[in-house]
């Protein structure tokens, strides 16, 4: 089995340009392997109306002081924009990056943020997972420098249109969020370079074999979608001093430990405990682990993650 790959996703909620800006860098100097923004309007864990960075500008600024982590939003809500003007982003990001971007897309699931600006939101879940079909087609294509028409049913309105320049890489890897068995996974089945999902095993080995179904119907090797799981660490030498780092930021996010302490995703403990739930993912297919970290970033975290615990999976 191949070594664990890892990325981080600093929460761009309750913080401000300098630490973020910092803490992209530390990302890179510790050895970190791609690096990522959430595309998000509000803040999405407590309070809305908090401070929060834009993802595409904050990946535009990280290409600048960084080298080598591909960078990404994870994932950019489809509803937020034309997907013509964000294949332009994204090119436009690889440019500056010199080759490291990866373009993140999911359906868009926060309400709130689209009341709030305007936005359509779409008539349900399912309405907002077609418009991603019809947008991660359309955006593979102009990746690969086609000409895109929409068809004259769609979502889109697409009329011969072709994109200049394009990317540096030969292949600009596309990345979708989400689970859904139905609709998402087919659109991953489909498209998608890289799937990201997050739940317990068991709910993910249900997600893998839905995925594995979707691919056989489309005749497309599994194997070429690199699976990616999305956890909230905390790493400390007790549960009770991870728990306490925790609860402090969680209170610095205007978040009450009520709305996350039944969250599976946060992994709070032990490197370890830590450990166990990486391989416990690994065994369904999931080597690579997409990290977030809350404000104020735990610097501790960073460094055990991949300096501890990636040697005890790799090694398991």
């Amino acid at each position: 089995m191949s070594d664990l790959r890892l990325g981080v996703l600093p929460w761009n909620q309750a913080t401000d340009w300098p630490a973020y800006e910092a803490v992209g860098r530390r990302i890179e100097e510790l050895g970190y392997d791609h690096l990522w923004a959430w595309d998000h309007l509000h803040a999405i864990f407590g309070e809305p109306q908090q401070p929060i960075l834009d993802g595409w500008m904050s990946l535009a600024a990280w290409a600048k002081v960084t080298s080598r982590v591909r960078l990404g939003l994870l994932v950019g809500a489809n509803t937020f924009r034309n997907p013509g003007i964000c294949v332009k982003q994204a090119v436009t990001l690889d440019h500056i990056s010199a080759g490291r971007a990866i373009l993140g897309l999911g359906g868009a699931w926060f309400e709130y943020e689209h009341v709030a600006h305007g936005l359509d939101f779409g008539r349900s879940p399912g309405e907002r997972l077609d418009w991603l079909d019809e947008a991660v087609a359309a955006c593979r294509r102009l990746l690969d420098g086609e000409s895109v028409t929409s068809p004259p049913a769609g979502r889109y309105a697409f009329r011969e249109l072709r994109h200049d320049p394009r990317p540096l890489q030969e292949h600009l890897r596309i990345m979708i969020g989400g689970s859904g068995e139905r609709k998402t996974l087919r659109t991953v089945a489909r498209y998608a370079d890289m799937w990201n999902g997050m739940g317990r095993p068991e709910v993910m080995r249900r997600k893998v074999d839905a995925l594995e179904r979707h691919c056989a119907d489309v005749g497309r090797d599994p194997a070429l979608i690199e699976r990616t799981i999305g956890c909230k660490p905390i790493i400390r030498d007790s549960v009770v001093e991870a728990q306490r780092v925790w609860r402090r930021q969680m209170e610095h996010n205007k978040t009450p430990m009520a709305e996350v302490e039944d969250d599976d995703t946060f992994w709070v403990g032990t490197p370890e405990h830590v450990t166990e739930q990486l391989l416990a993912v690994r065994e369904l297919g999931f080597n690579t682990a997409i990290v977030e970290l809350a404000a104020p970033y735990d610097g501790e975290t960073l460094e055990r993650l991949i300096g501890q615990v990636k040697p005890l999976v790799d090694g398991g």
